[in-house]
Parts: structure tokens; C-alpha cells; sequence
């Protein structure tokens, strides 16, 4: 099933004729639980990884972290989970099986510390084809970006990324077995496997990046009227393209080392949707019979700090110039 964003309730554009000049378009992923090959593209799904191909490892140091997780083991606790909550009817405790309850409290006493830790595969997080996104600009000769990151917090609490493009047609023969990393310091880190819904939208630029004149009047119009602009210019979820929010800090340059002014890829989100319900597709509206467990808006059950989402911004003059990351 596809997934439609709710027309908003002002086009921005229309009030505010200048903002045509601040307009792009960007592709919001809408992943859904599910079973993806590696020909799909993909939340937490196998890759298109070649056979004779070095799956990458993370060499950098990791501190000294303590209470790591075994992957395998956080996909029990949700398995546990989504089956004590689905017998689980209104006003009830978590029904669980004495079994189901033996299983948490195992993996909650098996945590593990991690001390001088040792290099270890990275993580497959989201594999992307530009037949389905729209907004995916690969460098010349690429149709396909894969995403990987180290499930332990480096700079500024975030993962370390790595994005590796390449041309799908030159893999012939795919790596069967594909590694993972045997511990994380966050099971939020793990990506519960997604088939993706690609939808595109526009978007208008951050507001306090527009120009002055612009801005307030905007914040008038806001004053005037129960609209938020905030809520209606830029989408939630994941998406490729499109504009940075930067609602938790004042807006930071993202310029490449070349200086070239960098350009939003990706954006890897914690929920589907805001608080307001402005971006819920249509198609997930409530029925009455959602589960409790796993949430409906967190379909990839990856969390980025205390709920935020993290940006990655590439350079546009060269795609082998180091990519620039934000949590917000």
C-alpha cells in the first residue's frame, strides 16, 4: 500500500509567493514493516553487496561503554514485546508467558560491557535505489546508495555513517551471509527491516534562513492565524532531499572542507510523524485496532538521541568529500 501526505491545510506558496524561490522537493521513504530482498530499497534490509567485496569495519576508537547489546537478542525483546501486547486487551498488565518473561530478564542480565572494544562490522541501515527515489542525485555512474553505520556513539552521541554508492548492474554475484556487528550501545540503533513507500513532496526553506522582509512576514501571519509554518514547510520522517529543520539549535553553516555549501541527502528519523498529525499519511490514520507495540509511527523502531532525527548533508561538487551529519 502506498502512502499519501494529507494536502496541507495553506499552500505556503501561494500566500507567499516568494517562497517559489525557497521550494524543493524531496522523497519521504514511508517505511513499513516487512520482508525486503536485496533488490528493494530498503530500511534494515539485506544489501546488493558484492561477493568478492570487504564488508566495511569500523576501526575508529569507542571509548569505554558499558551495558552493550547483543543484536539478535533486542530482536527477541521485540518479538516478546509484539506478542505479550497483542494479547494484551485495555487496562490490562503486558501479558506474557512465564517463558516470554524468562526470555527479558535474560537480556536484560546479559548486557555487556564493552571495554577496548575491537574493529567490528558496521550495521546495514538503508539501502536506496534512484529507480525508486526520486530526489536520491547519485554521482555519474551510480544508481544506488547503500547506508551503514557503527551502533556506538561517536561525535556528539551519533553513529558513525558510512554511505557507499555504487552501480547495481556491476554486482553480478551478492555476498550471501552478510556480517553484523556483534554488540551495540543502543538497541534503538537497530533497524527493524522496512519496505519503503516513496512519496514526493515539496518543501519550503527553514524560516530563520529566509530573508528578513520574508521572515516576519510570516511571523505575522502566524500571530494572526493558528497555523504553525514550522509544521508545514518541512516534512517529518525519513526523506531524501528536501530542507533541514533546525528546531533544536539556531541554523548551522553545513559548508564542505572546499568550501562549497553542503546539500541535505538523507534524513534517518525517529518518527513517521509530528505531534500534530500534519504529516500522518492518509492511509495510516487510526482504525481502533493499531497495535500498541511496535508503534505505528516508529515503523523502523531506530530512535536518534531522545527522538530527534539525524541529517546528512553531502558536498555537490564532489561526492568523495567527507559528508557532514546534525542531530536535531
Amino acid at each position: 500500500m502506498g502512502r499519501t501526505t494529507p494536502s496541507r491545510v495553506v499552500d505556503l506558496t501561494e500566500l507567499f509567493p516568494e517562497l517559489t524561490d525557497f521550494a524543493r522537493t524531496a522523497t519521504r521513504l514511508h517505511p513499513r514493516p516487512g520482508v525486503p530482498e536485496v533488490t528493494d530499497s530498503s530500511v534494515g534490509g539485506p544489501f546488493l553487496w558484492p561477493a568478492d567485496e570487504a564488508w566495511p569495519v569500523c576501526r575508529e576508537q569507542h571509548d569505554d561503554v558499558t551495558d552493550l547489546q547483543r543484536p539478535d537478542d533486542e530482536r527477541l525483546r521485540r518479538r516478546v514485546l509484539a506478542d505479550g501486547y497483542s494479547r494484551t486487551g485495555p487496562g490490562q498488565r503486558l501479558q506474557l508467558t512465564d517463558q516470554e518473561r524468562a526470555d527479558l530478564a535474560r537480556i536484560d542480565r546479559e548486557l555487556v560491557a564493552g571495554v577496548g572494544l575491537p574493529p567490528f562490522p558496521m550495521m546495514a541501515v538503508a539501502q536506496l535505489f534512484a529507480r525508486d527515489v526520486p530526489d536520491l542525485v547519485c554521482p555519474e555512474g551510480a544508481d544506488l546508495l547503500q547506508v551503514l553505520w557503527c551502533p556506538i556513539d561517536h561525535e556528539a552521541g551519533c553513529p558513525r555513517v558510512l554511505l557507499k554508492w555504487r552501480n547495481s548492474g556491476d554486482v553480478v554475484h551478492v555476498l550471501p551471509d552478510q556480517p553484523e556487528p556483534p554488540l551495540m550501545e543502543m538497541n534503538t540503533y537497530l533497524p527493524e527491516p522496512c519496505v519503503l513507500h516513496p512519496e514526493r513532496v515539496v518543501e519550503c526553506q527553514y524560516a530563520d534562513l529566509l530573508p528578513e522582509k520574508l521572515r516576519e512576514r510570516i511571523e505575522e501571519w502566524e500571530e494572526a492565524t493558528d497555523h504553525s509554518y514550522q509544521d508545514l514547510s518541512i516534512a517529518h520522517g525519513w526523506k531524501v532531499g528536501g530542507w533541514a529543520s533546525w528546531h533544536l539549535t539556531d541554523p548551522c553553516p553545513m559548508d564542505c572542507e572546499c568550501g562549497q555549501e553542503m546539500r541535505l541527502l538523507l534524513t534517518i528519523a525517529s518518527s513517521e510523524w509530528d505531534a500534530g498529525y500534519t504529516w500522518r499519511p492518509i492511509e495510516d490514520e487510526p482504525t481502533g485496532t493499531d497495535p500498541i507495540y511496535p508503534r505505528t509511527d516508529e515503523p523502523t523502531m531506530i530512535t536518534i538521541g531522545r527522538g530527534y532525527s539525524l541529517w546528512i548533508f553531502v558536498c555537490p561538487r564532489s561526492y568523495d568529500h567527507p559528508h557532514q551529519m546534525s542531530m536535531q
